[in-house]
């Protein structure tokens, strides 16, 4: 598949040309808005009921339509628009990238070879939303026919991430009597923390979520998981209180999950992005179908938004935009991630693989080299523990690093009534917003005193909502979603595989022979490095 080389046009060059013009007339923040009044207004941009303030960035109007410019030579729109009607852009696999059709309302229709999946989709809904409300009621019941009390995802990676941030995003809004908590490192003690903590097998059902029924460390678990529980059991209480999600239906059977607790999980949604498939149920059993819904609404009101607003007012366009800015024109590495709000500690976590998984990439599209760098490093944690953490670094360390800060105008809805919440919510507020400023136009409060000035013109985003709700938590997600694509369009590469993901676990099982082999016995093929590490670690095993 062709795609344009980006660093060999026009409009890459112009953007070099400008950008070393900027940073050799030592352009400031502090200039910026002192010499456009309006820069604020015009840099504001609304999605849903996200506000996203741009305007603390080292860019000019001329910046701007010169990334403009730079977007629609690399067919950004085009791309976006491919990616929504199901065209096969994962190109290495053949497949589309259709987690937007997940999400599409009611009445919506999306064929992709001769085949509408939304029925499928909104089958599949109906099916995960009558499972949910039954182990919520306590209607659908374990082997001995005792209620489930606890829900225990199995999976890694996507069928992980964005389910344990948005169980934690969602607190608030869980239904009383069911505890939902998740397996994913292939670490023993991962899974025995969850089982030695007070669970009852005759209460709890295991979730495992692999797409390919074939994932090394959720198999390893699940088969953990099953011998707990059917050692407390007996042999055919897997059958009751196993489901799984995945595109291998006959494989999940096979396992021992019963025909009925299968959903479906399609080749044409990636891990990452599979949040609102069927591999959401666990965060569905915790928060309900309702406000699973209003989640799903959320995202929806962003990819409605990425498909009406022109490039020039589209927040998630101008974000991905902003980031190939510094990546490639500012040589800046990575990006902090600042979630003023401790419900979305695990954000960070999520987003790392949504964007370096994505575009951790070096070739493009046809497989020749990209040319430039791709990705960003994403990094961050919560504010204020963030403040007293590694802001000393971004305030006054050698490296800049751009920074999102997420804020909300009300706490949590279940805090809201403490004693104080309103009073102590506004000081974190403020000290979000004290980041960002100080961040941009720095300060001289310390006089002559060089340990005490901060410099600024450092970048930062702020998203500002209203509330921590599902449905903001969709528009979120699709935000950063969005963004991520778009900078793989303009990078020309495929954001939808991870042939280095796959490749380490093809490794990890040839390694693993090595691990259990008869010392004894000739090592297996492997480098000098790691056959003597597989010597020392026999030897340690017998010791």
């Amino acid at each position: 598949m062709a795609s344009t080389d980006i660093t060999a046009t026009g409009e890459w060059a112009a953007l070099g040309r400008h950008a070393r013009e900027l940073q050799a007339g030592g352009v400031h923040l502090r200039d910026l808005f002192s010499a456009d009044p309006g820069r604020v207004e015009r840099l504001a941009v609304t999605a849903g009921d996200l506000v996203v303030d741009l305007s603390r960035h080292l860019v000019t109007a001329e910046t701007v339509e010169l990334l403009l410019a730079l977007a629609d030579r690399a067919g950004v729109a085009e791309r976006i628009a491919a990616t929504l009607a199901g065209d096969p852009v994962n190109a290495t696999e053949g497949r589309p990238a259709l987690h937007t059709a997940l999400r599409a309302g009611p009445g919506a229709s999306l064929v992709v070879g001769g085949v509408d999946v939304m029925a499928a989709v909104r089958a599949e809904l109906d099916r995960m939303a009558g499972f949910a409300r039954a182990v919520r009621s306590g209607e659908r019941r374990g082997a001995t026919g005792r209620p489930i009390r606890t829900v225990v995802n199995l999976g890694i990676g996507g069928s992980y991430l964005g389910l344990a941030m948005a169980h934690e995003a969602l607190a608030a809004f869980r239904g009383p009597g069911i505890e939902c908590r998740f397996v994913s490192n292939v670490d023993p003690a991962d899974l025995a923390t969850v089982l030695d903590d007070g669970l009852d097998p005759a209460e709890t059902l295991f979730v495992l979520v692999s797409k390919s029924f074939g994932t090394p460390e959720t198999l390893a678990n699940a088969r953990a998981a099953r011998a707990w529980l059917t050692a407390a059991l007996g042999p055919d209480a897997a059958g009751h209180q196993f489901a799984a999600v995945t595109a291998d239906r006959a494989a999940a059977i096979e396992f021992g999950v019963d025909a009925g607790n299968v959903f479906a999980m399609w080749d044409w949604v990636g891990g990452r992005y599979s949040m609102g498939s069927a591999a959401g149920l666990s965060l569905m059993i915790a928060i309900g179908e309702d406000r699973f819904g209003e989640m799903l609404a959320g995202m929806r009101s962003v990819d409605e938004h990425l498909v009406r607003q022109p490039l020039a007012g589209n927040a998630p366009a101008l974000m991905g935009l902003l980031g190939v800015w510094y990546r490639n024109f500012w040589g800046l590495q990575s990006r902090a991630v600042v979630p003023y709000s401790h419900r979305l500690r695990l954000f960070g976590s999520w987003l790392q693989q949504v964007v370096m998984e994505s575009n951790g990439k070096r070739v493009r599209l046809d497989g020749s080299p990209v040319g430039c760098d791709t990705s960003e490093v994403v990094w961050g944690g919560t504010g204020t523990d963030s403040q007293h953490s590694f802001h000393q670094f971004l305030h006054q360390g050698t490296t800049v690093v751009p920074a999102d800060f997420i804020v909300f105008a009300r706490p949590d809805v279940d805090v809201a009534g403490s004693p104080d919440a309103g009073e102590r919510h506004e000081a974190l507020v403020a000290n979000g917003f004290a980041q960002a400023a100080a961040l941009a136009f720095g300060t001289s409060v310390g006089g002559a005193d060089p340990h005490r000035q901060l410099p600024g013109n450092r970048p930062s985003t702020v998203v500002m909502a209203s509330e921590l709700t599902p449905s903001v938590l969709g528009q979120l997600v699709a935000l950063y979603e969005h963004q991520t694509v778009v900078q793989g369009a303009v990078w020309g590469i495929n954001s939808f595989d991870q042939y280095g993901v796959e490749q380490g676990k093809t490794l990890a099982a040839a390694i693993a022979e090595g691990l259990q082999a008869d010392p004894s016995r000739p090592a297996s093929e492997h480098d000098p490095s790691t056959t003597a590490l597989l010597a020392h670690y026999q030897r340690l095993r017998r010791a």
